[in-house]
């Protein structure tokens, strides 16, 4: 598919907002140990026959630091409070007496315990990312506020993730960097396109070589196994209904849970909606579209500048942005330590800086070190957005986000259908047309060794209590409208934020923070129509 492949709409915002805010600093977690006093309070409300040595099982709490999988995540666990436990789950719920798996979980702890009213657990998005870190930092950002004093905030580390053991695994290191290095999506000739279906069979064949466990890992992968096993950490954590909070692909965990567990449900906050009823195609267009709103608003607020890299003529911007990074499929610039930054690279570091208006100085400086030849700016950006450390470790999202789709979804195998995908993905996002023919290539989905375990569909959650969805007008990577429909299908209320952001909820803004927060402690929704600027 043309374009930068935007897999993680929420985690990498949230991560790099915190570590702005200078929310994850401090070298106190290296004196910490367990607390006697810290264990699990579980098990509570309902548990489902077969599993109850899961459900009853107790957490001990700890230091983080052998749960610190990337640099991004020792960071994160520095702050004051932190603490880890490892949750253990079946691998198959159908086989309960078979083979276990463990979950990476991280606390920070109500500050009034007093008047604790259980735990927040939260996701924040993905599929493929780790929520531990995420969740330690934000807990950071909450602390003293009515979340923090009420709520134990709670992450974890999805099955295959982060510090969940066995973790998924596709490619190396260095393999990842060829990847990210060879433009050669953009070759659809009749070899070219052999050689990325190649490419698409090896993928899916490393993964299942390289995963432990295999393709029962891979089997089990899914969101519907996630939910399962959140309502497992729910029990062990001691309360008996759940209090929710999920980013992006988050609302999709959050909206499937809902309909696995309604009974099970206090409060939900779902902020920047997944299209639950489009198939994935459908929703990488609508995605498109999005990234093209916030291009243009970038860009008419780059030529109000006068170091605009792209110009004083918004007419022009497109044309200018094309000139600029087209050239590097043949020929990639020079970006620091011997590295050099691809055409992919670019649009993916573009795609990085409009999830949010703190970033498109970054983007403009990028662009404008472009037009000198050079790509470091626009290298960080996408190393960022890959979680690629300094010392050249990736973290395992990509290979577990494409893994996770392929079992979450129907795999495309229509040439047609894709190729009609290419044509409305350069309608709609004409910024990210590479100029190249169109092509019809089939993706590792489409030979994965397992079958997909969900449908598109509305969700049916009949007896779920009141949630809340977050939407924002112009959201680039999750449509305003996904999120209407969202609340429309779960029977809960809707909050919009008037902004052009990828999500809003604890990112700053006040009426957003203070009617969730209401709802969240209270159970008060806001009323109907509530709007935030």
């Amino acid at each position: 598919m043309v374009g930068p492949r935007i897999a993680v709409p929420a985690a990498a915002l949230l991560a790099l907002a915190a570590l702005l805010a200078g929310c994850t600093s401090g070298g106190e977690g290296s004196e910490r140990t367990s607390r006697p006093d810290a264990q699990s309070r579980g098990p509570a409300g309902p548990v489902p026959q077969g599993l109850e040595r899961f459900y009853r099982q107790s957490l001990s709490w700890g230091d983080c630091a052998d749960f610190a999988t990337t640099e991004r995540a020792t960071l994160a666990f520095n702050g004051p409070d932190i603490e880890c436990g490892r949750l253990t789950v079946p691998l198959d719920y159908d086989e309960p007496d078979g083979t276990e798996i463990t979950l990476g979980v991280v606390r920070r702890r109500a500050g009034n315990q007093d008047e604790r009213i259980g735990s927040l657990i939260m996701n924040p998005g993905g599929p493929g990312v780790a929520g531990m870190p995420a969740a330690a930092s934000l807990s950071q950002k909450i602390a003293g506020t009515a979340l923090g004093e009420r709520f134990d905030f709670v992450g974890f580390d999805p099955r295959g993730i982060g510090a969940s053991e066995p973790q998924i695994r596709c490619l190396t290191d260095s393999e990842r960097d060829a990847e990210r290095a060879d433009d050669d999506e953009t070759d659809n000739s009749p070899d070219g396109i052999a050689g990325q279906e190649a490419d698409a069979r090896a993928f899916a064949r490393k993964c299942q070589q390289r995963t432990e466990h295999g393709e029962a890992m891979l089997a089990n992968l899914g969101t519907r196994m996630v939910a399962r096993d959140m309502d497992v950490l729910r029990s062990v954590l001691g309360d008996e209904k759940l209090t929710y909070l999920g980013y992006s692909y988050g609302t999709r965990l959050g909206s499937v849970y809902a309909e696995t567990y309604p009974g099970n449900v206090r409060a939900m906050v779902l902020d920047g909606a997944i299209a639950p009823s489009k198939n994935q195609e459908e929703q990488l267009i609508a995605q498109a579209a999005g990234f093209q709103r916030a291009f243009e608003q970038f860009v008419d607020w780059c030529v109000q500048r006068e170091d605009c890299a792209l110009g004083a003529d918004p007419s022009t911007a497109t044309q200018r942005f094309q000139e600029l990074v087209r050239p590097l499929i043949e020929q990639p610039v020079p970006a620091g330590d011997g590295r050099e930054l691809s055409y992919d690279d670019a649009t993916t570091a573009t795609a990085q800086a409009l999830y949010s208006r703190d970033l498109w100085t970054a983007l403009n400086s990028g662009l404008d070190e472009l037009t000198q030849g050079q790509g470091t700016s626009l290298m960080r950006l996408a190393d960022y957005y890959n979680e690629r450390g300094p010392d050249g470790n990736y973290s395992t999202t990509q290979d577990a986000h494409t893994a996770i789709r392929c079992v979450d979804a129907p795999a495309v195998t229509d040439r047609q259908e894709i190729l009609r995908a290419e044509r409305r993905y350069e309608e709609v996002a004409p910024f990210l047309d590479d100029g190249k023919p169109d092509g019809a290539a089939l993706g590792p989905c489409a030979y994965w060794p397992v079958p997909h375990t969900l449908e598109p569909h509305l969700p049916d959650a009949r007896g779920l209590p009141p949630v809340l969805v977050v939407s924002t007008t112009n959201d680039p990577a999750t449509p305003y409208q996904a999120g209407v429909r969202l609340a429309d299908a779960l029977g809960g209320g809707l909050l919009t934020f008037d902004g052009t952001r990828h999500t809003a909820f604890l990112q700053g803004n006040e009426c957003v923070n203070g009617a969730a927060t209401d709802y969240l402690v209270n159970l008060e929704l806001p009323p109907e129509g509530k709007r935030c600027t």
